[in-house]
């Protein structure tokens, strides 16, 4: 199970980074796709951070979907199979925000 969550994961974000490279940001894209190590910092703020990013970059699906399925409808071109494809992709990153753990914030021997 735990394979199935890193995976998902990392596949949120290399879809999220072809995306940013697609669009010209290629350095948003190298960072994108350096984010999963975060899943190896044993931190509770690593966990945040990628589910963070990960609900953002759902988001972004969504607001890619809405403004490529207009332009195509302007157009008079097919959309159907574009918005179905761009859900999928928003539902996939938003299924992996949910699959990252949130760690407990460790304690010392003395409780604190």
């Amino acid at each position: 199970m735990k394979i199935l969550r890193i995976v998902l994961i990392v596949v949120a974000f290399v879809f999220l980074a072809a995306h940013f490279s697609r669009a010209g940001n290629d350095a948003i894209a190298v960072v994108t796709l350096a984010l999963p190590l975060l899943l190896a910092v044993r931190k509770p703020w690593a966990g945040w951070t990628l589910r963070i990013l990960l609900f953002a970059g759902a988001l972004e699906w969504v607001r890619t979907l809405l403004r490529l399925v207009a332009e195509r409808r302007a157009a008079g071109d097919d959309w159907v199979r574009l918005a179905v494809i761009l859900a999928a992709v928003a539902v996939v990153t938003l299924l992996a925000a949910f699959a990252v753990r949130i760690r407990a914030p460790e304690t010392t021997p003395d409780g604190s």
